[in-house]
């Protein structure tokens, strides 16, 4: 939660009135680079969705960036989090590097709650023809904004044409904008 793009995230949305809530995962608080069993993480994210409905009345967006996002998004799937409206993705991690698959995400079929994935198009952990198929199937409930040559921590490439800053103000804004809708 404490990471620089996470900090960031938050400061972004607070200037587009949007309040943000992070937490960490036990493994994280604990400085261990083995994720937590997804029960545990499952229950993490219950626990701040539960700490926020303490805060405001406000409808909630759960979700987060790459394994937050899957994690807050399989307790969607399992049992619907209270007062959660919405699922913001910051780079889903579809599969692992080099091991193209859309299996990660067969739970998404049993998310009611509509769903937006911010992704880089060289994102090694989401293959953007699979992606594109899955946004697809899932219909009316997903939303996909793409960010042209981003990778998973959505830097681009100077020759882009674009700056990792720029990605970044894009990202926000559309996620701003979904928001409202």
């Amino acid at each position: 939660m404490s990471h620089p793009f996470m900090q960031s995230v938050a400061t972004a949305l607070a200037e587009r009135h949007i309040a943000t809530l992070r937490f960490q995962f036990p493994y994280m608080e604990k400085g261990s680079k083995r994720p937590d069993p997804p029960k545990l993480c499952h229950a993490t994210i219950r626990a701040a969705v539960s700490h926020a409905r303490e805060l405001t009345d406000v409808p909630l967006i759960a979700g987060g960036r790459s394994f937050g996002g899957r994690m807050a998004s399989q307790a969607q799937a399992e049992e619907p989090l209270p007062g959660v409206v919405g699922l913001a993705f910051l780079g889903f991690p579809l599969h692992p590097p080099k091991a193209p698959s859309d299996e990660r995400a067969e739970h998404l079929d049993d998310v009611k709650v509509p769903m937006l994935f911010l992704q880089g198009t060289r994102d090694e952990l989401a293959d953007l023809t699979l992606l594109q198929a899955l946004v697809k199937r899932l219909g009316k409930r997903a939303t996909l904004k793409l960010y042209n040559d981003a990778d998973h921590s959505f830097h681009v490439r100077a020759r882009s044409g674009s700056t990792d800053a720029a990605v970044f103000e894009q990202m926000m804004n559309d996620f701003a904008d979904w928001t409202e809708r």
